[in-house]
């Protein structure tokens, strides 16, 4: 079987290195390793005495501990460090599934929670998100429904990617109990946990909740260093774990070491890069207000509640065709809902770059140019 374009991925190719605005990245402000360091207090040494050997497979020791001290309950021994957390979500769907079983995914979605299983030769089902007045919601109901007796796995999405929406604790345990009536695995992309907006919001993690739950996370949204290329899994099952090892040694075998080593000088100022990038966001959800106010007409808008993304809806027109337009004419970049398969009549705003303000007054000047 072929794999099916990376929608969203091969856009980004097209315009990312060449827009001048990028007003639709979903990570946060990147800094220089000098940035890192001095932000950390940590001395160069620490990183020019690392030897270029190769890496345990499982991930640095040390890196591992500092990881699971984010899940309660668990121990190093849980956790796998990968190569960014897009091989973590490949190696999970290529081990847990066979060809014919019935998978669960919440949408819209980044494509490859959904994807791989679909090349896996799985029967995938989506479970979208509804909009209403009153932003995004959950559809328990739907998805007990959906969670049938031959479902393999639920894909959940929390805090969500492209919306912002997050559940609340009470729907959060829902879940969890839907899955653990059924037996049923549950793979929870944690990305922008800690991105919260109201931390008493945050949730727990799948994995410290529920045996058979496996979560997802990195460096790459959160804490504003994808160019680590460093994201792990947290997971409970022994067996598991060991089946994605043996897979992985057909990935990527190890780590990067200068970026584990650099995820660690992180993870161990992770509240100072969180507030960092919080404060970045919360700036610019300020911005989208001098947007909507000079162009009501264009958009509706549901505030995020976590990340630095947004998803608003479209008054008229295609929006993949709204954001050719903008990119070529204004330089300003935004990702139609085309590339997450969930319709026409969406862009996804980034709200975790600094230059958000900037880009966003040249978009303001364009809509008013284009709709006069």
């Amino acid at each position: 079987m072929t794999i099916r374009t990376f929608a969203l991925e091969r856009f980004f190719a097209q315009w990312e290195f060449t827009a001048p605005y990028i007003m639709t990245a979903s990570d946060c402000e990147t800094m220089s390793i000098g940035e890192l360091l001095e932000l950390t207090n940590t001395p160069l040494a620490r990183l020019t005495e690392l030897r270029l050997n190769y890496t345990e497979s499982q991930g640095d020791p040390a890196l591992r501990e500092i990881i699971a001290t984010f899940y309660p309950g668990l121990s190093a021994a849980d956790i796998i460090v990968t190569n960014a957390p897009e091989e973590a979500i490949f190696i999970t769907m290529m081990t847990l599934l066979q060809p014919g079983e019935r998978v669960v995914v919440q949408s819209p979605c980044y494509q490859s929670l959904s994807e791989i299983a679909t090349y896996r030769g799985c029967t995938v089902e989506a479970w979208p998100l509804r909009e209403t007045d009153d932003g995004w919601q959950l559809d328990l109901d739907h998805l007990a429904e959906l969670l049938t007796p031959e479902a393999k796995l639920l894909v959940l999405n929390a805090p969500h990617n492209p919306t912002g929406f997050l559940p609340s604790l009470e729907e959060f345990e829902a879940i969890v109990q839907l899955v653990r009536e059924r037996n049923i695995w549950l793979f929870c992309d944690e990305m922008y946990r800690g991105l919260e907006y109201d931390p008493a919001q945050r949730l727990p993690s799948a994995s410290t909740r529920y045996e058979r739950a496996i979560s997802l996370w990195g460096m790459s949204k959160t804490f504003g260093l994808p160019g680590l290329r460093i994201g792990w899994l947290a997971l409970q099952d022994e067996v598991l774990r060991e089946s994605l090892m043996q897979f992985k040694d057909y990935t990527t075998i190890c780590n990067s070491g200068p970026g584990e080593l650099l995820s660690q000088v992180a993870l161990e100022n992770a509240q100072k890069l969180i507030n960092r990038n919080l404060a970045i966001i919360q700036q610019n959800l300020s911005h989208v207000q001098t947007l909507l106010a000079a162009c009501p007409a264009v958009f509706e808008w549901r505030p995020p509640q976590a990340g630095p993304i947004a998803f608003a809806r479209l008054r008229e027109g295609s929006s993949s065709a709204f954001c050719d337009s903008v990119v070529q004419d204004s330089g300003v970049l935004l990702a139609p809902s085309t590339v997450f398969d969930f319709g026409d009549q969406h862009v996804r705003f980034g709200l975790g770059r600094k230059n958000f303000g900037e880009g966003l007054e040249v978009l303001v000047d364009y809509l008013q140019q284009v709709n006069k």
